[in-house]
């Protein structure tokens, strides 16, 4: 990003770089966004100038209920600041409150083709489940003439779906309204996770062809924020992969008590170790990450060893690992429910935020337009 585009504007607070991110309404926040993107956004508040919203459009792409959109925008806000985010160091805003971003969307469609959206991944999944499409084995080699073959094939059902069922223009182009909400803003630092790592290189793309079919170095291109270190992975409940919503295996920070324990007891475990230091299976070395991550190094160690040396009691890890992970999420819960129950204090946060993200992304908007000729009279 140039520094004659940004210094001294509104686009960045006191100088400081601006780093983006936002989570679409689709319901409560979990331990997984908690140790992998919220905790870490507290630490960095005072030295970035962080800007964190609310994808209420981005949501519309699975039509949820309107009552219930509204209520998950309210959560997320809610457990956002619980969290640890201050509205005075931080922009938070809701998507929609910021209407520059969907004129900025339909401009920047002008530059993006239907074929390279065709092509990610997220859409075709996507795609796949709202169709009920189902695809034969590949090799899991990206751009095998397998894998290439299997997609003109998805795109050929998608385009000549003759069921009901259909694909929303909406999911097509989420990649576009993505990079407005990056680019509308110069970010210079989006925290991505491994499966939006080909939306911000299309943002990239995006950034490098508007500059290079206006003649103009307008955009600069975002990369990802790299917190140090390993990045978390935090798994989930059932065994195998991360913890998500829609894998349903999840704990949230608005759990109460008893729904916790209920879950972590539950967790899929397996027989145990036959003999001694086996090596650690995949569900109860999940639960050992987990442990890592909430509980002291003595306990971790502790329970590792009883793995090791066969004595370990699968009920005793999981009563010990839940106490660790209520000791972190009680609180949030609480502060959650106060917060949550403040209209006042929500809406004066997301106005103040809006205020802020509007001038911003004004002030982009404005310059978009004079550059590809939408100019007044």
């Amino acid at each position: 990003m140039s520094e004659n585009i940004n210094a001294g504007n509104p686009r960045r607070r006191d100088g400081k770089k601006v780093v983006l991110s936002g989570i679409r309404a689709t319901g409560n926040l979990h331990l997984g966004n908690y140790f992998g993107a919220l905790s870490k956004f507290v630490r960095m508040q005072d030295d970035y100038d962080c800007r964190y919203f609310v994808a209420d459009l981005h949501a519309l792409t699975t039509h949820p209920d309107p009552k219930m959109l509204h209520e998950n925008v309210k959560d997320i806000l809610a457990e956002y600041l619980a969290a640890g985010l201050d509205p005075e160091k931080n922009t938070i805003y809701v998507q929609s409150d910021v209407p520059e971003i969907s004129e900025m969307y339909l401009l920047m469609n002008m530059h993006v083709g239907i074929g390279e959206l065709m092509r990610t991944a997220s859409f075709k999944d996507k795609a796949r489940k709202a169709l009920g499409i189902s695809t034969g084995p590949s090799n899991g080699q990206e751009g095998s003439v397998e894998n290439e073959a299997d997609d003109e094939g998805i795109e050929k059902q998608i385009i000549g779906n003759q069921t009901n069922q259909r694909v929303n223009a909406g999911l097509l182009t989420y990649p576009t309204l993505m990079a407005v909400d990056i680019l509308i803003h110069h970010a210079d630092f989006v925290p991505v996770g491994k499966d939006q790592e080909q939306h911000l290189e299309l943002t990239r793309r995006f950034a490098r062809r508007f500059n290079s079919f206006y003649k103009t170095p307008y955009f600069g291109e975002p990369v990802n924020f790299n917190f140090g270190g390993h990045a978390v992975k935090v798994p989930g409940l059932d065994g195998s992969g991360k913890m998500g919503k829609s894998e349903g295996n999840c704990i949230y920070l608005i759990d109460d008590e008893k729904t916790l324990r209920k879950k972590v007891m539950r967790a899929v475990t397996d027989e145990g170790p036959k003999e001694p230091n086996s090596p650690v299976s995949e569900p109860i070395n999940n639960l050992f990450t987990l442990m890592e991550l909430v509980s002291t190094p003595d306990t971790l160690e502790h329970f590792r060893n009883a793995y090791a040396d066969c004595s370990i009691r699968y009920g005793d890890l999981k009563k010990q690992l839940a106490e660790d992970i209520l000791k972190i999420t009680l609180p949030i819960r609480e502060r959650i429910l106060d917060i949550r129950n403040n209209d006042e204090y929500l809406s004066r946060v997301v106005r103040q935020g809006a205020e802020r993200a509007r001038e911003a992304a004004s002030q982009t908007l404005r310059e978009v337009r004079e550059i590809m000729g939408i100019r007044k009279f």
